[in-house]
Order: structure tokens, then C-alpha cells, then sequence
């Protein structure tokens, strides 16, 4: 049976870079850090103090002060990106039948920051006290729900959480939705919003964060010699994902299409990438043949790419596994340099980022990208946009616990 192309017909995204798809691609391409002290907490005492915050984030701007009243800030995000992705896409969706518009939405951690305040309730003050919505608002899939609580989507709903790459995971069940005819439309992505004390401080115990607090802006560094671990982010990106025909049929803007996924698992160690990289490779080769590409065809890779040492070593060998000798000529850049690891929402944004490159024509950069390592020996696009014709791109995720999902894109 012929494979059915999905098409990416909009797009919503927050970030500590833009609040909007435009600016989002215009500070991508421009190498722009949204790296900064952190301000939501009190860092003393905390061995990482630096984070990718988004510091002007309005929900009023698009959510009733009585929604806002029940959402945690990761529901916030995803609701909003959500609504505007919808706008960006020119979609009614009163048009379809009720049940057949779908959304999945990834979020690895969810609501840390009730969590915390709720737990400390209940050691000042003892049983019976806190707010009654503690639970709804703290569950990760509050992500999703949320989404068609502000949308009306009553087709399938539901949260993905793979870690970091909960929202590729998203964007390949959205696939799946839409090809095996369960839904006409689905809005996948990912949100996450988690820099608190309790998170920073257990990522800083596993020794993954980075400690370049001095200098923030440049602390996030993929694939550079010098890289002492991750740049904590926050942020949301949603795709309004159609069938070809129905969107060619209303006449959209298709961005790029969804072509293939490719889902492994490491089962290898809960924290640990597997060092030889074959999974991960794997995943790579599935999107590949899933979305009937070959390997010579791939024209970018937007990396994991971490800025931990594992992470970005083990994905070099993972990429020359899957593409061979087309490993050393392919550019590949890791945009967490400029937004950091937003943890549950990464797949998505970078997918997102992934679309842009295409649409645009251009590569973003690997900021702070200045020393090589030796063991990472492949083109990162240093530290500047590069123009270049991108017909087929993969765009790869990797959570904790070896959950790869890689996810490719072809040109409209």
C-alpha cells in the first residue's frame, strides 16, 4: 500500500529565543543564546545557577485568567504554542467531524514546580492541607489535555513520555494516527517547563549540567572539546499535522512533510547512551526507510546533541554508522546551543527548527562551537547559518533509559 505523506501546515513554538515562529527561525538563524542566570529560584549553594528561561512569555495573551488559574506553566506553553500553530496553519477545526482531530503531546517531567510547593504543605502544615487541584495540574499529560480543553479536540488525546524524546515520540504516534485513518488532523508536539530546584539540583547530582555559570551564553557548547554537560531550557513547539491531499485540498501553506520515523530503544543502562551507538543508528536508518530515503539523499541533521560528553561522542559514531561514508559531508548542528535542553519539549522543538531549515533553505549553527574534539569529527556548521538546499533532513532524540526517536523530513 502506497504510504500516505503527512504534511506540517503550522507551526507554534515558544522558546527562550522567540515567541512565535518567525522569531523563533530569525534568532535560530542569527546564533542568538537564550542562555542567562537563572531568576525563577535562588540559585546559592547550586553548582549549575545558568538556564535557556523564557522571559516573556505572556499566556494572558492567548488564555483566559480563569484557565490560566488551573494550568501549571509546561500546559501553559504547549496550550498556547497549540492555539497558534492552529492560527498558522489557516485551519478551522469546527470543520471536521468531532472526533477526528487528535493531539499528542510529549512532556517528560511536568509540573515540578507545584510538586515542590505542595511537598513542603505538607511537611509545615500536615495532612489535609494544599490545593485541590494539585494532582490535574501536576501529571505530565496535562500537556495534551489541556491542548483540547482550549482547542474542543475530542478525537485521540493523549501524553507521550520518553524523556527527551518525548516530543519525537509525539510527532511519530501523530504519524500513526493519521495514516492508519484514526484521526483527519492532529496538532503533536512537545512542552516542558522544569528549571526548579529539585531538577536542577538532581540533574547537577547525576554531573550532566553545566557549570559555566560565569559566562551563560556560552556554557552550552555540543560537540566542542570543551563541553562540561547541558544548558537547562524551557519551551513548547506544536505542528498541525494533515494528510497531503486534504491539505492540498484547502489550499495550505505545507511547510515540508512528516516522511518517516524511526523508534529504538538501547536497553542498555537508565542513564548511560550505549557507547557503540547502534541503536540510535538504527533509529536513523528506520525514518530513512520508512520515508523511502536514501542515505546520500539526507542534506541536514539536526543533532540531540546534548553538549555532554557521552551524548555528543556516541551520536557522532551513531550518525556514521547510519550514513556511512555521507556522514562526513552531511551538515549537522544542535540548536540546544542557543535554547538548551528543554528536556521533554526538545523533539518537538527541533523538529520544528528541522521544518524551518527546510522551508528556508538554510542550516542554524552550533553556537560556541570553538575548540574540535577529536572524537566528534563531523560538520557541526559552526557558529554561523549556512545557506544550502535541504530536500530530506533527519532531526534526532535520544532520552534517558536508550529511547531513541528520530524523525525525518522531506521538502514540499
Amino acid at each position: 500500500m502506497k504510504q500516505l505523506r503527512i504534511a506540517v501546515t503550522g507551526i507554534g513554538v515558544h522558546s527562550a529565543i522567540g515567541q512565535d515562529r518567525t522569531a523563533f527561525w530569525a534568532s535560530l538563524c542569527e546564533g542568538r543564546s537564550g542562555a542567562g542566570p537563572i531568576s525563577s529560584f535562588d540559585t546559592t549553594g547550586f553548582t549549575s545557577t545558568v538556564a535557556a528561561e523564557i522571559r516573556d512569555f505572556d499566556p494572558a495573551e492567548r488564555l483566559s485568567r480563569k484557565r490560566l488559574r488551573r494550568m501549571s506553566r509546561f500546559s501553559q506553553l504547549a496550550s498556547s504554542a497549540a492555539l497558534q500553530a492552529v492560527e498558522d496553519a489557516g485551519i478551522d477545526l469546527g470543520t471536521f467531524p468531532q472526533l477526528r482531530v487528535g493531539c499528542v503531546v510529549g512532556t517528560a517531567a511536568g509540573d515540578y514546580v507545584n510538586l515542590e510547593e505542595q511537598h513542603q504543605i505538607l511537611l509545615e502544615k500536615g495532612p489535609g492541607n494544599g490545593h485541590p487541584l494539585a494532582v490535574p495540574m501536576i501529571i505530565p499529560n496535562m500537556s495534551s489535555a489541556n491542548v483540547g480543553i482550549d482547542l474542543g479536540i475530542r478525537g485521540p488525546n493523549f501524553g507521550v513520555a520518553s524523556a527527551c524524546s518525548s516530543g519525537a515520540h509525539a510527532l511519530g504516534t501523530a504519524q500513526m494516527l493519521l495514516q492508519t485513518g484514526k484521526a483527519d488532523c492532529v496538532l503533536a508536539g512537545g512542552a516542558e517547563a522544569a528549571i526548579t530546584p529539585l531538577t536542577v539540583n538532581a540533574y547537577s547530582c547525576m554531573g550532566v549540567l553545566t557549570s559555566r555559570n560565569d559566562e551563560p551564553q556560552r556554557a552550552s557548547r555540543p560537540f566542542d572539546r570543551d563541553r562540561d554537560g547541558f544548558l537547562i531550557g524551557e519551551g513548547a513547539a506544536i505542528l498541525v499535522l494533515e494528510r497531503e491531499e486534504d491539505a492540498k485540498r484547502r489550499g495550505a501553506q505545507i511547510f515540508a512533510y512528516l516522511a518517516g520515523v524511526g523508534m529504538t530503544a538501547d536497553a542498555h543502562s537508565i542513564a548511560i547512551p550505549q557507547p557503540e551507538g547502534a541503536a540510535a543508528a538504527s533509529a536513523m536508518t528506520m525514518a530513512m526507510e520508512d520515508g523511502g530515503i536514501n542515505r546520500d539523499e539526507i542534506a541536514y541533521i539536526n543533532a540531540h546533541g546534548t553538549s555532554t560528553a557521552a551524548n555528543d561522542a556516541t551520536e557522532t559514531i551513531a550518525i556514521k554508522l547510519a550514513l556511512g561514508d555521507s556522514a562526513f559531508r552531511v551538515p549537522i548542528s544542535s540548536t540546544k546551543s542557543m535554547i538548551g535542553h528543554t528536556l521533554g519539549a526538545a523533539g518537538a522543538i527541533e523538529a520544528a527548527t528541522t521544518v524551518l531549515a527546510i522551508a528556508n533553505d538554510t542550516i542554524p549553527p552550533t553556537i560556541n562551537y570553538e575548540t574540535p574534539d577529536p572524537a566528534c569529527d563531523l560538520d557541526y556548521v559552526p557558529n554561523e547559518a549556512r545557506p544550502a538546499r535541504v530536500s530530506a533532513a533527519l532531526s534526532n532524540s535520544f532520552g534517558f533509559g536508550g529511547q531513541n526517536c528520530t524523525v525525518l523530513f522531506t521538502a514540499a
